[in-house]
């Protein structure tokens, strides 16, 4: 019996159904196996179970088939020990199997769970063996995107032709397409619904379509709508309306009271808004669409015209009024609307007292038919459905003395917008208070909230209501349903508040980063409401705000980021916290930080280290890593050794002396102390990481150079003999008397007093050969002075041979200490 099971020879199915068969179990004929097919959708990142079957079988398998192959995979098994999952499940997503049955739960589902899935189940029964297959088409469905709009004129002239088109950037379709417009004054109104064409084609456009568009698009998973564009038709102008101040109406067309101020407004329907030029009796009197008459005089009576002209169309209406000029009576109506039968109709009120007889008040134009006019006070029901938003109802008051006709006029509108709702918690989340409002409008509306159920909550307030609850987890995922009533809305508008506790997520559970750098975590609030703020805690569970240092902080509305600055691998590596609850429930998870050190960086030879000369102070140091790593710097240090070994009562410290950059490979130490001892080093350095420091060495002598030394010694020598031999004469001539041996023997004795006449200042003055006493001696008058000794010629002799003329010669030696 040969039999193939979704592409699985028997003998593989035999080898999975062994324990059984080793039992006794018998596999019935192929004709009793029982198939059953299911289609069934997903959303991606969402979850979806599959179904194997309503009993939990004796033994299953699940198997995986991509979409367009043939091929099945084992995702998972049981042969009755327990579910093990394949390495293929962890590529369909968070893939489990369900407790007590047969059934998958994958959550999170990617687009690659997309496919055919196949439980092989087999049931051991009183007959035997049963086996069924359960094929499940599972189909991954994509959201739809938020959608955008792009216009092909934005500002079009009424009656061309404007195509729309919704753009979107993902979904699985088929795609249902919905256009709605936004008035000025709110309304909303679905233009068209169109499936799988995003195109919005008119014809022919009016002023109608001028406000914001919006496109809606929906899958059978969601649906987003895109932000609203504002689309501008061009036209006009329209027909001119003319207003009259103080109202008044006569056969012949208007009328006012003498020196009273009129004003004529002139107003016609044009984009952009008209130019208007005014004329009186075909002469141009003023320019702007209200033109006043102060003190209007009966010859102020005739023909007034009203041009209007569109510059941006080149397009011009006029219209023409005529306004006679009465007497003015007294007094004036007053106008006023109130709310009447439940908020749902208006109660317009005129009142125009004194005046004898009462004045005569009409509502006009909305308030027809009998009961629309009275005297002095008249109040009328206008029906709330029937009315226009902004409606304009006008009061004309007329006195028969004289046949004046005053107005007040008052406008009904509904509030701008929809009712916004709000949620809030009183400090430490006491209390839960839920606010709704619909500002604006008159009269104003109604506002009551109610649960989802349908029970009213508290009471009705007019434009704002503040519902007020206690705190409790019991409202989370519930909603609450603000309910507002206006006279001129065709329907009771709502606002909906959903309550959820805070769900939090992260980006990443795990965060690595190498030291001394800064690393960001990230935790982002999926749900919560009322909005509440992310509170982060570091792996010592303290609060990150209390140390400012060390941690920043970057918030938004719903995610927060925490900044762990100049990361240090023994004090910021382990789990960090986030949380955050408001008064419906709370939550906190977990995240990682692992913070790693940077690679040891190479070791370091010195290949040179010497001093560049005799003198010591300044040493050559090269050096080359030992092998090629991570390095990112240099740092070299020196040590001063004792000279007495013996004395060393411990390691002299080293001192740092230079960091250097990565690729230096060469240095000079200067300034080092000639009569010391030094050992020096050098450390590679990888960002904080620092490697192991290079073998010690000290400097060593230049190599020595006797040429320079030996000229060197010559010359000094010879200068020293120089000044001694100088210093010698000088000594042997100031000391003749007293050594006149050495004298003779250095200078002879022959003519050494006809030859020279040598005089030192300070000598002492001695008798001449004549016997005349000098200066200074006994017996020399007081009256001479000091005196100094002065050269004295002498005896020259005549018998001297020609030529030997005794010359006289002054030596004066200085001698300097």
């Amino acid at each position: 019996m040969v039999h193939r099971v979704l592409g699985v020879p028997v003998i593989c199915l035999t080898v999975l159904l062994l324990p059984l068969l080793l039992e006794g179990v018998d596999i019935l004929d192929a004709g009793e196996v029982v198939y059953h097919e299911t289609r069934t959708d997903g959303v991606v990142e969402r979850g979806v179970i599959l179904e194997c079957g309503p009993i939990l079988p004796d033994v299953y398998i699940w198997g995986f088939t991509e979409p367009g192959t043939d091929t099945i995979r084992a995702v998972v098994y049981n042969f009755g020990k327990g579910p093990k999952l394949q390495k293929l499940a962890k590529d369909l997503g968070d893939l489990s199997v369900i407790t007590n049955t047969a059934s998958l739960s994958i959550e999170k589902l990617p687009l690659a769970a997309e496919g055919v899935y196949t439980c092989q189940a087999l049931y051991d029964t009183a007959e035997g063996a049963r086996l069924y297959y359960y094929y499940v088409y599972l189909r991954v469905l994509v959201p739809v995107t938020k959608p955008y709009i792009l216009m092909s004129d934005s500002s079009p002239i009424e009656g061309t032709v404007v195509t729309m088109r919704c753009g979107l950037e993902n979904g699985t379709g088929p795609i249902n397409y919905v256009w709605e417009q936004e008035t000025r004054e709110g309304q909303l109104t679905t233009m068209a619904e169109i499936n799988d064409n995003n195109l919005f084609n008119v014809t022919e456009v009016t002023r109608n379509h001028t406000g914001w568009y919006r496109c809606v698009a929906s899958n059978k998973v969601n649906q987003q709508r895109s932000d609203r564009i504002w689309l501008d038709i061009i036209f006009g102008p329209d027909l001119p309306q003319i207003d009259v101040t103080p109202y008044s109406v006569t056969e012949r067309g208007y009328s006012a009271l003498e020196r009273e101020t009129v004003s004529l407004l002139c107003q016609a329907s044009s984009n952009p808004p008209s130019q208007y030029v005014w004329f009186y009796n075909n002469s141009q009197v003023f320019t702007g669409p209200q033109f006043t008459i102060t003190r209007v005089l009966r010859m102020h009576t005739g023909h007034y015209a009203c041009l209007a002209q569109n510059t941006y169309l080149n397009t011009r209406s006029k219209k023409t009024i005529t306004l006679t000029v009465y007497y003015p009576p007294d007094g004036a109506p007053s106008c006023s609307i109130l709310p009447a039968n439940n908020y749902n109709d208006l109660a317009l009120r005129c009142t125009w007292e004194g005046g004898i007889p009462g004045a005569s008040l009409k509502w006009t134009p909305y308030v027809f038919g009998n009961g629309s006019e009275g005297i002095t006070n008249i109040t009328r029901i206008q029906k709330g459905q029937e009315t226009a938003n902004n409606s304009v109802f006008l009061c004309q008051g007329s006195h028969v003395a004289q046949n004046e006709i005053k107005s007040c006029s008052v406008r009904a509108w509904m509030p701008y917008g929809e009712p916004q709702c709000s949620a809030y918690a009183t400090r430490n989340n006491e209390y839960l208070m839920l606010s709704c409002s619909w500002e604006g409008g008159f009269p104003r509306a109604l506002l009551w909230w109610a649960s989802s159920s349908g029970d009213i909550q508290g009471t009705s307030e007019e434009n704002a209501n503040i519902l007020v609850l206690q705190s409790s987890a019991t409202y989370s995922g519930k909603a609450f349903v603000c309910y507002a009533r206006h006279p001129l809305a065709k329907t009771i508008k709502q606002c909906v508040l959903k309550l959820e506790a805070p769900v939090l997520i992260t980006q990443r559970s795990v965060m690595s980063v190498y030291e001394g750098s800064d690393v960001q975590l990230t935790c982002i609030l999926s749900k919560n409401y009322p909005i509440t703020e992310i509170t982060w805690y570091n792996n010592q569970k303290q609060h990150v705000l209390s140390i400012p240092k060390k941690y920043a902080l970057d918030r938004a509305a719903a995610w927060t980021n925490l900044t762990v600055r100049e990361t240090d691998s023994e004090t910021d590596s382990g789990q960090y916290w986030c949380s955050a609850t408001n008064a419906v429930g709370g939550a906190e998870i977990p995240i990682t930080l692992m913070v790693k050190r940077y690679p040891m960086p190479p070791n370091v030879t010195i290949s040179k280290i010497i001093y560049n000369s005799r003198q010591r102070t300044d040493v050559d140091l090269e050096w080359l890593p030992q092998n090629e790593g991570e390095l990112t710097g240099f740092f070299i240090e020196r040590q001063r050794l004792p000279l007495p070994p013996k004395k060393r009562s411990g390691d002299p410290p080293w001192e740092k002396l230079v960091n250097l950059e990565p690729d230096a490979r060469n240095y000079q130490i200067k300034n080092l102390d000639p009569t010391g001892t030094y050992a020096i080093r050098i450390t590679a350095v990888n960002h904080r990481t620092i490697g192991n420091p290079s073998d010690i060495k000290s400097p060593a002598d230049p190599p020595f150079n006797a040429y320079p030394a030996v000229i060197g010694a010559a010359i000094g020598g010879m200068i020293i003999a120089t000044i001694a031999t100088v210093l010698l004469f000088m000594y042997v001539v100031r000391n003749r008397n007293n050594n006149p041996r050495l004298h003779d023997l250095i200078f002879g004795r022959q003519n050494s007093q006809s030859r020279e006449n040598i005089n030192f200042p300070e000598d002492e003055v001695v008798e001449g050969s004549d016997g005349e006493k000098h200066a200074g001696e006994p017996g020399t008058s007081a009256a001479q002075g000091p005196s100094m000794a002065l050269p004295r010629p002498t005896a020259t002799p005549t018998n001297l041979p020609p030529g030997e003329e005794p010359v006289n010669v002054t030596i004066t030696v200085m001698a300097s200490s």
